[in-house]
């Protein structure tokens, strides 16, 4: 049987321990797990492409069945070149679940072959945002409780007075 490929997208600006555990989580469900690192053109990034990519192989340094890779346009486009046949996304509310609900079905529109799987994350970090993470790492505040040391290190880097 061939090995069951699932991909996680998404700008990981930074990654956060929340991001972390679910694709730790995933590892236990899917043969192999791609993290798909968004080019981000409609975003205004802390951290280049390279910089997110190195940051998300650094935080999951310890997983050898995930692979950190970059892609641009459609990630339906993107899983299906990869031969994944699933795509996680995490849900930490009722809102993540209203569009992240309306995003799968025009996904399964798209590529009916890649299923939607949903995750939620460990209580701990059901509020924790990579936006909120780079508001408070801007302002001073202590992010070391959402983040791993390697990505609080390169935050604490861009924010060094």
């Amino acid at each position: 049987m061939a090995p069951v490929i699932a991909v996680y997208p998404g700008t990981f600006d930074p990654i956060t321990l929340g991001h972390e555990t679910l694709l730790r989580r995933c590892t236990a469900l899917f043969d192999e797990v791609i993290v798909a690192v968004a080019v981000a053109h409609h975003k205004k990034t802390l951290f280049s492409l390279d910089e997110r990519l190195a940051l998300v192989r650094a935080a999951l340094h310890d997983c050898p069945q995930v692979r950190v890779l970059p892609f641009d346009g459609l990630v339906t486009h993107f899983a299906a070149a990869q031969g994944a046949r699933a795509m996680v996304r995490g849900l930490r509310s009722g809102t993540d679940f209203d569009y992240e609900y309306q995003l799968a079905d025009m996904n399964r529109q798209l590529v009916p072959d890649v299923e939607t799987v949903f995750l939620t994350p460990d209580a701990r970090y059901q509020s924790i945002s990579s936006t909120l993470v780079r508001e408070i790492a801007k302002l001073g505040g202590a992010v070391e409780k959402f983040v791993s040391p390697p990505v609080l290190a390169q935050l604490q880097a861009k924010f060094k007075a």
